[in-house]
């Protein structure tokens, strides 16, 4: 009895919040697909957007300042031990490539 009315008030708080503040999720004319698609018709364009102007450039900085700092290190055990490593410079020269173009056939593979 005790633990009843230790927790009731807090009970009773959330179901005072749960009543006083519904929220409303009608779909328009019931269907609730519709209601879906248009969402996301709308957000699509934003998420474009963002992907495009902060997260490819993001991704572009990492791997040039990777790329760079192996190429460097790269010509240091050249110089130490006579040969030069490619695999590491070249996998990240690949991958910078491919993440700078991503954008032109990225949309085009996911369909927005």
């Amino acid at each position: 009895m005790k633990k009843l009315r230790r927790f009731m008030p807090a009970l009773c708080f959330v179901i005072s919040l749960c009543v006083m503040f519904p929220a409303a999720t009608f779909a328009t004319g019931g269907n609730v697909a519709d209601a879906i698609e248009d969402t996301w018709t709308e957000a699509s364009g934003q998420i474009k957007a963002v992907v495009n102007n902060v997260v490819f450039p993001a991704i572009d900085l990492i791997l040039t300042v990777f790329f760079f700092a192996k190429l460097g290190m790269a010509y240091f055990d050249y110089r130490k031990h006579g040969q030069f490593e490619w695999t590491a410079p070249a996998i990240l020269f690949v991958s910078l490539i491919f993440v700078l173009t991503a954008p032109l056939y990225v949309w085009t593979i996911i369909g927005i």
